[in-house]
């Protein structure tokens, strides 16, 4: 039988609750069991809907602390909430609360979720993929997400999610990160990026670096990460020009794409500044250094 979780539901929960419960007042958490109690079995799927709406209201919308702001829900499997407001956190709680048992009425309880979802509760639903039953039955919304233009929305999708890079095809998720790009979310924050790098993606990214070129505006330097393991005779030109900048974050990103790459005459390039190559290989030039300088 299929597994409807590849986390252990009932750990995560447990996890949350934990956390929710330091943030919260007694008024809350008290209302919080009210409502689990309520839920009934099978459980009301109205009391449950009405709920996750209502949780703003009895839970607040204050930024939680904690001092586990990455929990680790299995084997690769992450759950970034750093900065998460309460509201936030409680609503992904409270999905783990809906049976999964039965698949069909499961999606279709979560796909009308998103449909009546406004845009906080949207941003939730899409912070919380990672912890959904039947995971591949949600790669249409993830797509849906990412062609979203409202900003909540994209970031709860792009950015510390590992969701999308553990289940879109190449063509959405290439279409994931050439939408980071054109709304200038930090690149070195969308999970799986490097592990789903791949020859189409560079191929875009340089059609659009001569794009921005060509009509005088400036390319990310972190576009050269992507392009960096797929360096080959035809896109080198656009190494070396980005080599040759009088901007230090783009010379250290033409360093480091050459030093992710095999082609021979990257790996030469990189030669020619004995400063750069040792700085690469100190860990004192990385991706994270050159995205903590441009943000």
């Amino acid at each position: 039988m299929e597994q409807a979780y590849y986390h252990d539901r009932n750990k995560t929960e447990a996890l949350l609750f934990d956390i929710i419960r330091q943030n919260s007042t007694e008024k809350a958490l008290g209302w919080l069991q009210e409502q689990k109690e309520k839920l009934g079995d099978p459980v009301n799927v109205q009391r449950f809907n009405l709920t996750f709406s209502a949780i703003p209201r009895f839970a607040g919308r204050q930024v939680i602390q904690t001092e586990q702001p990455l929990i680790q829900l299995a084997e690769g499997i992450t759950l970034f909430i750093h900065g998460y407001t309460l509201d936030r956190l409680v609503r992904l709680w409270w999905l783990l609360h809906l049976p999964a048992t039965d698949r069909s009425l499961y999606v279709k309880v979560i796909e009308g979720l998103f449909d009546a979802a406004d845009m906080n509760e949207l941003a939730a639903l899409y912070s919380a993929l990672p912890l959904l039953a039947w995971p591949d039955a949600w790669i249409f919304r993830t797509t849906e997400g990412i062609r979203s233009n409202i900003g909540p929305v994209q970031e709860a999708v792009m950015l510390h999610n590992v969701y999308p890079a553990r289940h879109l095809e190449e063509p959405a998720w290439n279409q994931l990160v050439m939408k980071a790009f054109f709304t200038d979310k930090p690149i070195h924050l969308i999970a799986g990026l490097d592990e789903r790098a791949n020859s189409q993606l560079a191929a875009i990214l340089t059609d659009y670096a001569h794009e921005r070129w060509a009509a005088g505006r400036k390319v990310h330097p972190l576009l050269w990460r992507l392009v960096g393991p797929f360096i080959t005779e035809e896109n080198f030109a656009d190494i070396q020009r980005v080599w040759h900048s009088e901007v230090n974050t783009d010379r250290e990103a033409a360093a480091l794409a050459c030093a992710s790459s095999t082609y021979a005459p990257a790996r030469e390039l990189l030669e020619q500044s004995a400063t750069l190559k040792e700085e690469i290989a100190g860990q004192k030039v990385t991706w994270e250094t050159i995205a903590a300088r441009i943000a």
